[in-house]
């Protein structure tokens, strides 16, 4: 007689990798992002932008319940 754990046991759900090496959870909730346009050839920008692009970034409400679902 097999064990019913093994006959009705579920799968577990797998992280989406390319999402946990982009996202980070805050402990307010939040989830912070990266920001593009910052790697290279920099000495063309405004100055604005660069300070701009200084601040963190978090990805909008909108958006963050998938995020979630996607790293958990």
């Amino acid at each position: 007689m097999s064990n019913i754990h093994e006959r009705i046991h579920m799968p577990k759900m797998k992280s989406v990798k390319g999402a946990v090496k982009r996202f980070k959870v805050k402990k307010s909730g939040k989830i912070k992002r990266g920001t593009a346009f910052r790697s290279h050839i920099l000495t063309k920008v405004d100055g604005a932008h660069h300070r701009s692009n200084r601040a963190p970034k978090y990805v909008s409400d909108a958006d963050a319940k998938k995020i979630k679902e996607m790293i958990n």
